[in-house]
């Protein structure tokens, strides 16, 4: 059943309800056609017919940046040391062995996890298309259309981020292993983006895998076809400082510079993790709108550092998150860390309000993602929603009015007991209501892309 279809008009009823500003007890919200039609407080009681979602409810939380078969690398990168490049060569290893049936079932076996955490949405750094060696397959967006299937059988939303990788660094050819993600040039890659078409649970956006994996004269290109189509474009950005000095040797600028110098920074850019930047930087940043995208979870993992998150939001970049490498699926720990990182670094508290948080997690989430219309819980807003539980060892104790802070600050995706996307139930009492054995399917199809 396509998301917009709601088999009848639905009612659920919202212990309590976060309302972008307070915590609201006693919600009914009324749902129809994958929307919200009204939002009525003072319920004290479940309304007759209504569903109860006992507990917080948040508009469905918003996962801004994702590369699904990442998840095959849970447990198997923690052995040992080593850095970022060293962890890439044991994801090219991974990458080698996917193929669109293998891909499928991984993806939707993480974004059923992802659902079990609260996410209706995703945004998938897309960059593995073709077959090992460079083959394209007879379907040359095979492994995209898997992606998009996995999505919407797994029950969430995708924003497809189709990825322009065309060099293994500053104008070097693509190694063995990225020979698989690349087009060739920006203009065949551009041909076959144009054939992927947006559905009633996908859209469909741009990414720029880094400014060493697109020459820079490409870069335009890139961006051009985001702009015409008023469509999301992404891009990882100064993740490690190796790659601010190589642009440096090679352009003379910081890789912040060179996508403004060619038209990739405004308000619909988004740019990920954006951990080592200079002043200038977050000016160029903020002055344009461009978003950023932070991934604190696996910008620890992978020891990539702090990034400047307070700075580029007080200059005019909005925030959301993302789990990125999934070392956990987690928004409430992404947003969590976000704060603790940067009270870490300048040993002060409160950087960011629950709230706030909230925001990154949510509305703004979505608005990265091409989503404007999600991430509120208001009349004419996506049907999407999120329940955590206030009765938990985590979050038992505190006030409700407090369910805020509570659940950015002490709860975890394991608090999550209901998820509805398009005013369906997608995760019913911590149970996926699609894929009815989420951690089997996980153990399968990560064991059939295993070396």
């Amino acid at each position: 059943m396509p998301l917009t279809t709601q088999a009848t008009p639905t009612t659920y009823w919202l212990e309590h309800a976060w309302l972008g500003t307070h915590v609201e007890p006693g919600v009914a919200v009324d749902t129809a056609d994958g929307r919200i039609t009204a939002v009525r407080t003072g319920a004290d009681t479940p309304p007759p017919g209504a569903t109860a979602l006992r507990g917080l409810t948040l508009p469905g939380l918003a996962n801004a940046h994702s590369h699904a078969f990442h998840r095959a690398l849970r447990g198997t990168v923690q052995v040992g040391s080593g850095t970022f490049w060293t962890w890439r060569e044991v994801m090219y290893s991974v990458a080698d062995r996917l193929t669109p049936d293998t891909y499928y079932a991984l993806a939707r076996a993480v974004y059923a996890e992802m659902a079990l955490a609260g996410i209706t949405c995703v945004g998938e750094f897309h960059y593995l298309h073709h077959a090992p060696g460079g083959t394209r397959y007879d379907d040359p967006n095979a492994m995209g259309e898997a992606l998009v299937s996995a999505a919407e059988d797994a029950g969430i939303r995708i924003t497809l981020l189709d990825t322009a990788y065309l060099s293994a660094g500053f104008g070097a050819p693509p190694d063995a292993h990225q020979l698989r993600f690349s087009d060739g040039t920006a203009e065949r890659w551009a041909e076959r983006a144009d054939a992927l078409k947006e559905r009633a649970h996908a859209r469909i956006g741009a990414a720029i895998h880094s400014v060493r994996a697109v020459p820079a004269g490409q870069l335009g290109t890139v961006a051009d076809w985001a702009r015409e189509r008023q469509a999301p474009l992404h891009v990882h950005l100064s993740e490690q400082t190796a790659e601010n000095d190589a642009c440096r040797d090679a352009h003379g600028c910081t890789p912040t510079r060179l996508l403004a110098d060619h038209g990739a920074l405004g308000r619909r850019t988004t740019a990920v993790h954006a951990t080592h930047l200079t002043t200038e930087d977050i000016e160029l940043l903020g002055d344009s709108n461009t978003g950023v995208c932070m991934c604190p979870t696996t910008e620890r993992d992978l020891a990539d550092g702090i990034g400047p998150a307070a700075r580029v939001q007080d200059r005019g970049s909005p925030l959301s998150l993302g789990s990125d490498s999934h070392a956990v699926i987690d928004l409430l720990e992404e947003a969590r860390a976000m704060e603790l990182d940067e009270r870490l670094r300048t040993r002060t508290r409160g950087h960011w309000t629950a709230a706030a948080l909230l925001r990154a997690a949510t509305a703004d989430g979505h608005a990265a993602l091409g989503w404007d219309d999600a991430g509120t819980l208001e009349a004419g807003a996506l049907a999407d929603l999120t329940t955590i539980a206030l009765d938990s060892v985590r979050t038992a104790g505190p006030l409700p009015r407090l369910a805020a802070e509570t659940a950015v600050f002490a709860g975890s995706a394991a608090d999550v007991r209901h998820t509805v996307v398009a005013g369906r139930q997608i995760v019913r009492d911590g149970a996926h209501t699609l894929v009815p054995d989420v951690p089997t399917a996980l153990a399968e199809s990560i064991a059939a892309v295993r070396g």
